[in-house]
């Protein structure tokens, strides 16, 4: 029998049955359940991002579902999957006439591209705040959870339906409430700054008049130990510095 270490992350003591000559004592890194684990952090594995590379156009949208299924597998690894995959799922839906149109094709090759250069996501220390990243725009919601100016990881989605319609605010609200429920087995009993590029969202927890979807999302919102920071598009270097991940160093840990 082997006992289990509580970990950083806040997982529990447990007693495993292990057998020895199946054990492996003193790596550097393990490959675990599709990931590489290191003490830098958590990493994709090599092999998944080559079976993404080799794989060829499609020609049904079962193969579109095949692909877009093993690439949202690491979804939290690539900022705006969601934004990016966009024309390729529009092809996915009921009644969708089958186009593989030059935007298809993009997003199919940047999401390839985009996998190569995911980067190593830290682990999460729940003793420390959290800094979480929102934004929103016409397409879709974005965030990015972040912990002493290390990477912990990205979250995205496409605008429903009926979100298409919501006023400026009211997205980038829905923005954080996305952020606070993906995240909440990190956020809910820790400190937590949101960051936005919404000025008024500042002033959204002692704002008078409220609509009944925001008093909703309200009632959300007060269960968090939370700040929330208006950080002006323009001077995001930590957003600007993301979007460039390929020369960022956020490895460190």
């Amino acid at each position: 029998m082997g006992r289990g270490r509580a970990s950083r992350g806040g997982g529990s003591w447990a007693m495993t049955p292990a057998k020895f000559s199946k054990c492996m004592f003193w790596l550097r890194e393990i490959s675990f359940l599709g990931h590489i684990l290191s003490e830098r952090g958590v990493a994709v594995d090599p092999s998944k991002v080559e079976d993404v590379l080799n794989w060829k156009q499609f020609e049904t949208v079962t193969e579109i579902w095949s692909f877009l299924g093993l690439t949202s597998y690491y979804y939290r690894f690539i900022k705006d999957f969601s934004k990016t995959a966009k024309p390729m799922t529009s092809l996915t839906k009921k009644n969708a006439k089958y186009v593989w149109s030059p935007n298809c094709e993009e997003a199919f090759q940047t999401l390839k591209k985009l996998q190569t250069s995911a980067p190593v996501l830290a682990q999460p220390d729940v003793t420390e705040p959290f800094d979480v990243y929102c934004d929103a725009s016409g397409s879709g919601l974005s965030c990015v959870l972040m912990q002493e100016r290390r990477l912990i990881a990205y979250a995205s989605r496409q605008l429903r339906k009926y979100e298409v319609n919501y006023p400026t605010h009211d997205l980038e609200l829905a923005a954080m409430v996305h952020a606070l429920k993906i995240w909440r087995h990190y956020l809910l009993k820790n400190t937590c700054h949101i960051y936005t590029d919404h000025k008024s969202l500042k002033y959204i927890l002692t704002q008078p008049e409220l609509n009944m979807r925001q008093r909703r999302w309200l009632e959300l919102i007060k269960d968090y130990d939370l700040e929330i920071h208006y950080h002006p598009g323009k001077a995001n270097v930590v957003a600007g510095a993301l979007s460039h991940r390929a020369h960022c160093h956020v490895f460190e840990v």
